[in-house]
């Protein structure tokens, strides 16, 4: 097993992800490619496609500045000049791109990560410019609704669709033969992971609408190393070398972001790139402009990739190997028995707040403060014995009140109930308010 893929791999077990793949090169070659899946119900492999998320906003940036470079725009316009019906035509280009405009993060409306969107028009009467959340240029607060913007102008400018510009003007060139607007055939499923009991939940594949510069597209893990090295090299049917060395140029007062690209120090390395995120998806793609060393990471789990932590694992030099891949995490199969279903989540034992998790069969308590493995039972008759921790070969109980909910856990004295000192649970001597 190479380097790779124990960081591969420890970044599953601690992620709790149902899948990632991930790809490394250096000097500009892939030189690695893997993908650990415990999916049950689907084939995912390394040759998948995810969805990225946010890194589809480098995309839009990048057309931006074709834009730019062609004098069909100025960065320092307000987006006003070309979508003129928008509540926030006084914010720049620049402001847009870097997210300094001080536009709110997400648009008016339902959750649009989550459902089909709908039109520009619609997108625009919803955000009338009332959401604002600071003066231009006052701080950095990042926005969805302001990539949207950009998309619009985008295709405007060009007369066509923002994704048929995409198309013709980035992928086609660039041969990304395998990033698309919707899911392919060969695609990983949207999942979540239930924090308790380890299940798996589907998310949705929206179609985002006129948000979808912000976020829509799909991609592989091979499609995207060729990005990453575009944004090192640049390419002369898209984008100089030049300008996207002034896009990775900090934006004052954005402290680690340029012009739609985030700005990620590891170590002594100056990185660029983007995460990504989407219900059940998460992405994380940087390149080392000055090597050409880049890393790419999909998982299809809304929470638990650590996107900037990626860079730092996968990068690590070949002669300073992770510690050995711990085992895979895996998913707890449906349905959870019911007498365990029942004491998941946090309980307290006294102030203290631990979490119950079912874990491959067990029933497990972590302190919610420190992280830290406390006990470990195993289901036995109505109750549980302990198998490690302080109550390792003792019962714990399911105490009932009269309805048949559990009101509060018992073991050896020991009591944990819902809120801290519940006062139907037989806890003696409860707390006094300070002096």
């Amino acid at each position: 097993m190479t380097t790779y893929d124990d960081a591969l791999a420890s970044l599953q077990a601690a992620g709790r992800l149902p899948s990632v793949s991930a790809a490394v090169a250096r000097g500009g070659a892939p030189v690695w490619q893997g993908c650990v899946s415990v999916l049950p119900d689907a084939a995912v492999t390394d040759a998948s496609a995810y969805r990225i998320g946010s890194i589809t906003k480098t995309l839009t940036a990048v057309l931006v500045l074709q834009l730019r470079d062609e004098g069909r725009l100025r960065l320092d316009d307000p987006i006003g000049r070309v979508v003129p019906e928008t509540g926030y035509a006084a914010a720049t280009v620049r402001e847009l791109l870097a997210h300094t405009a001080g536009l709110q993060s997400e648009p008016a409306g339902p959750w649009w990560e989550r459902v089909d969107g709908g039109t520009f028009d619609e997108l625009t009467t919803g955000n009338d410019g009332t959401g604002r959340v600071a003066a231009a240029g006052e701080f950095y607060h990042y926005s969805n609704l302001g990539f949207a913007l950009l998309g619009e102008a985008v295709a405007r400018l060009s007369g066509a669709s923002w994704w048929e510009v995409v198309q013709e003007r980035l992928l086609g060139p660039l041969g990304m033969g395998a990033t698309s607007y919707h899911p392919p055939v060969d695609h990983a499923p949207g999942r979540s992971v239930d924090h308790f009991a380890h299940t798996l939940s589907a998310e949705p594949h929206s179609d985002t609408g006129a948000m979808a510069p912000a976020g829509q597209l799909w991609s592989t893990v091979g499609d995207l190393l060729r990005w990453a090295d575009f944004l090192a090299t640049g390419h002369p049917d898209v984008l100089s070398a030049a300008t996207l060395a002034e896009m990775a140029e900090p934006v004052p007062p954005a402290p680690a972001y340029g012009l739609g690209l985030r700005l990620l120090r590891v170590g002594d390395r100056a990185l660029v790139g983007h995460t990504g995120s989407m219900p059940g998806f998460q992405a994380s793609l940087f390149v080392d402009r000055g090597t050409r060393d880049a890393v790419v990471a999909l998982a299809d789990a809304t929470t638990g990739l650590g996107p900037d932590r990626v860079p730092g694992r996968l990068l690590a030099a070949p002669d300073d190997p992770p510690a050995a891949a711990p085992a895979p995490w895996r998913p707890s199969p449906r349905p959870v028995p019911a007498a365990v279903a029942e004491v998941l989540g946090v309980w307290f034992w006294g102030n203290t707040a631990f979490g119950f998790e079912w874990v491959g069969g067990v029933l497990q308590a972590h302190d919610l403060r420190t992280g830290g493995l406390e006990e470990r039972f195993l289901p036995e008759g109505d109750g549980f014995l302990g198998i490690e921790g302080y109550h390792r070969g003792e019962r714990l109980h399911l105490r009932r009140r009269a309805d048949g909910s559990v009101g509060h856990l018992e073991c050896a004295t020991f009591v944990w109930t819902r809120t801290p000192y519940d006062p139907r649970a037989p806890i003696p001597g409860g707390p006094a308010d300070p002096a």
